[in-house]
């Protein structure tokens, strides 16, 4: 069943994005029952606003991930690498909007997001332009120096897609955002080399599971701290990282492992008899 927000007031894109941006930020990642998301909208009534455009309050998205043969955005994650990165498009849906992205991590692990415009119909794909911003994206944050940055960029290629339908709220007082999303699914595009335990094209969904984000400039927020009395602390999740980690099981994963096992196990219609190997290093 769909998230209800009919309790709380609306606020539009042009405030949401004046008033927490929030492109630098710290964020934290639950993984809850759809019934407590329900709980923390309803319990958020009297401090947040729900985004709302041409009075729709949820909304589509669908993104592309970008990766190397070597899966060096992977496995920079895997392995913690603080000047780790991440690529990917994402197409607004319900307005046809895309942008690339590129995330690195700041200072005190924070995360920092740039994006460009792009257009909706190369959002499986890099173009030359949007290879040169990936590029100047990871130079500027030191993830390696020019010409290595420039390597990077013309070896991406697509490897992982998500749909999911996203529910935002902003919480005032604490300049702070919380995302609910839900009907999470993860379709693998390669790479061929991998074992894969669905084949390629095939949707992988979670039911019934919300996975919700806070993003704070820098103290817990209100939503932070209902999660927290309810019983619920930030768990590991990447849409991309645990994604790859489930759809190809000889992949490092032990940072995920947890979260595949034991919050997710069961969730998924695979053999998961496959994720026996996930605690190899």
């Amino acid at each position: 069943m769909p998230l209800s927000t009919k309790r709380l007031t609306t606020t539009t894109l042009a405030e949401l994005n004046s008033a927490a941006g929030l492109l630098t930020r710290v964020d934290r990642k639950y993984l809850v029952p759809l019934t407590c998301a329900q709980n923390l909208v309803d319990g958020l009534a009297p401090h947040a606003r729900v985004l709302a455009i041409d009075e729709r309050r949820r909304f589509s998205y669908t993104s592309t991930y970008f990766d190397t043969p070597g899966l060096e955005a992977f496995m920079f994650a895997a392995r913690k690498r603080r000047r780790r990165f991440k690529v990917r498009t994402r197409t607004y849906l319900d307005s046809g909007l895309c942008f690339l992205e590129v995330k690195t991590c700041g200072a005190r692990g924070s995360t920092v997001k740039r994006r460009m415009g792009y257009h909706a119909d190369d959002a499986s794909r890099l173009t030359g332009p949007g290879r040169a911003f990936v590029a100047a994206c990871l130079a500027g944050a030191g993830v390696t120096g020019s010409a290595a940055a420039r390597e990077v960029a013309a070896a991406l290629r697509p490897v992982l897609a998500t749909t999911y339908e996203r529910t935002t709220l902003h919480l005032p007082r604490a300049e702070a955002r919380a995302t609910i999303d839900t009907a999470l699914t993860w379709r693998r595009l390669g790479p061929a080399h991998l074992t894969a335990a669905i084949s390629e094209g095939e949707p992988v969904t979670v039911a019934d599971i919300a996975v919700v984000e806070t993003k704070n400039p820098a103290t817990p927020s209100p939503a932070d701290r209902a999660l927290w009395e309810a019983g619920y602390r930030p768990t590991r999740i990447s849409k991309y990282a645990t994604g790859m980690a489930l759809l190809h099981p000889e992949l490092p994963a032990n940072r995920w492992y947890r979260t595949l096992t034991h919050e997710l196990a069961g969730l998924f219609g695979t053999d998961r008899s496959s994720l026996e190997c996930l605690n190899a290093a």
